[in-house]
């Protein structure tokens, strides 16, 4: 790997990313910090795994020698993957943190840029410190308790989680390609070694084989804690291993496998009500919440977080100028009887003179529904109002208020949520479309349809094809916003055409080439670049490796 993770010390790790480290500290020197000391007991190990955590929010400079301020983990990565699907559209030109460039399809095609780095970077970092762990426990001196097969399981489940990330990223996706041929990415199971890339097939297999590992240990080991804490959720358990299995199972085409997955992941974790599905996705305190990171704001991700990006209430300039969107071709074919449509403002004033698609402003207006200014203005400071947001915020039409933060108007980051029920059910339903079971897809989908739509008939999904197309939409509108866009298109082999069927919504002037975009099976720029300082810095890898 770079040489930057070759030296990274487990000092460093510690220091900059545990948060109940501190009598640890106190004792011993930080740089005097060693893997045998470090890893000496469970609480030790524990402390590590919280680094971890920490890692997956923390800017990039803070946890990663060579990091960069730019980049704050999940807090980038969730929305970067709908950013790049054209779901999560930008409204305006502003390329904060490199958002437009990312959007534009002009910076994982680089491969010296930060989002290919850091990426790779913190995945292989995640696998570095997985190792120790494992390798640790391994050793067989430490009495196997059921705290220590927790630990076991967290680490063996985030180095499946890490591999799955990197295989999805930087190579070609298992079902449009050939997975015994296809270059994949090194598969690192010795902790400060380096690899060659292999092939795709060796890579899902250590995945599945991670997996495997961490159920086992997982079933045997003390669970993890509930409450109301959302700190709780950002420890990995059982459930998080199995919606991890049904995510690779689901990419691979195993839609046995993806089915059963998803349905052990979902075990306890009820679905959200109205209210709750409304309420903002701020917090991993959320019952229908499997995972995700409950973020601390000693990080001072603020201008760096997932809300910053995406959250049309956070007071920043990437929203204030940039109001995020939702494709209109999926907003308007959501049923009036389905809550989710609610938190897409189909008819918010346009507010921004600096809209891309020139229709900015009093001036440009061209909604009915507005034939004066003062009923311009009076429902661009009612969604205001209502919304928390301030008053130099600009709106725009089909603008979400899906994710609110707990005290919007502010540039406090929120949680990430990385797993939900939904999601389960939604894999549920693919894999039993995919196996034309008819009836077990529509079995899978009626809770969910019917938790949000009250006119719901899942009936009328009678075919595989007519159920797959539903699911496609389903897995729109449910987790817009969460990230899923870019590996549901490349399962799909589904391309990108923001012209087609009316519009998107998106403008052809602000997104350059990403406007339309060829399927993945055809087009290679899909696959992330392998970065520079990857084929520099490796002797497993050269310049006729890359993507």
């Amino acid at each position: 790997m770079l040489n930057k993770i070759k030296i990274l010390s487990l000092a460093t790790l510690i220091f900059a990313m545990t948060s109940c480290q501190d009598d640890f500290l106190d004792t011993v020197p930080t740089d005097s910090v060693t893997p045998a000391v470090a890893l000496a007991d469970e609480a030790s190990m524990q402390n590590v795994l919280n680094g971890i955590h920490r890692g997956l929010y923390s800017q990039s400079q803070t946890i990663l020698p060579g990091g960069d301020s730019q980049r704050a983990g999940e807090h980038y990565w969730v929305p970067m993957g709908d950013a790049l699907s054209g779901g999560l559209i930008h409204s305006a030109d502003a390329n904060n943190l490199g958002w437009r460039t990312t959007m534009q399809w002009d910076d994982h095609t680089l491969e010296t840029s930060l989002t290919n780095e850091i990426l790779w970077y913190h995945r292989y970092n995640i696998i570095l410190h997985a190792n120790l762990i494992i390798q640790r426990i391994d050793q067989g001196d430490l009495t196997e308790t059921p705290t220590l097969l927790a630990i076991k399981g967290q680490a063996y489940t985030y180095r499946a989680y890490a591999l799955l990330s990197l295989v999805q990223h930087y190579s070609k996706g298992y079902l449009i390609g050939n997975p015994s041929t296809d270059p994949g990415v090194p598969v690192i199971l010795e902790p400060q070694t380096t690899g060659p890339r292999g092939n795709v097939q060796a890579v899902y297999d250590q995945i599945g084989s991670d997996l495997n590992a961490a159920i086992a240990a997982f079933e045997n080991a003390a669970p993890r804690s509930t409450g109301s804490d959302p700190a709780l959720k950002s420890q990995l358990n059982i459930n998080v291993a199995y919606g991890l299995k049904a995510r690779w199972a689901l990419s691979k085409g195993d839609w046995q496998t993806a089915a059963d997955a998803a349905v052990a992941a979902r075990n306890g974790f009820p679905l959200m009500s109205e209210a709750d599905w409304k309420s903002g996705f701020n917090t991993t305190s959320l019952p229908e919440v499997i995972w995700g990171s409950n973020v601390i704001g000693t990080e001072t991700t603020f201008f760096r977080s997932y809300f910053y990006l995406m959250c049309n209430t956070f007071a920043g300039s990437q929203n204030r100028s940039n109001p995020k969107i939702a494709d209109r071709r999926i907003v308007d074919a959501i049923p009036d009887t389905d809550y989710r449509k609610d938190v897409f403002l189909i008819d918010a004033p346009n507010t921004n003179s600096s809209a891309s698609n020139g229709e900015g402003g009093w001036a440009n207006n061209t909604n009915p529904l507005y034939t004066t200014q003062d009923e311009f203005n009076a429902a661009a400071a009612s969604i205001r109002s209502q919304y928390g947001m301030l008053s130099n915020q600009n709106l725009h039409p089909y603008m979400h208020v899906k994710m609110l933060q707990k005290q919007p108007g502010t540039i406090e980051p929120d949680d990430i949520i990385y797993m939900r029920t939904s999601e389960m059910y939604l894999i549920e339903a693919e894999a039993k479309a995919m196996l034309n079971d008819v009836t077990g897809a529509q079995n899978a989908l009626k809770p969910l349809g019917e938790e949000r739509d009250s006119a719901y008939d899942v009936t009328i999904y009678d075919t595989k094809e007519k159920l797959m197309e539903h699911i496609k939409f389903q897995r729109a509108v449910e987790l817009w916003g969460e990230g899923f866009g870019f590996t549901d298109k490349i399962r799909w082999d589904e391309g990108i055409d923001h012209a087609a069927n009316g519009g998107s919504g998106a403008a052809a002037i602000l997104y350059q080439d990403a406007f339309q975009v060829d399927k993945p099976s055809i087009n290679s720029d899909w696959i992330f670049k392998i970065p520079q300082a990857e084929i520099n810095a490796n002797p497993d890898i050269s310049p006729s490796d890359q993507n």
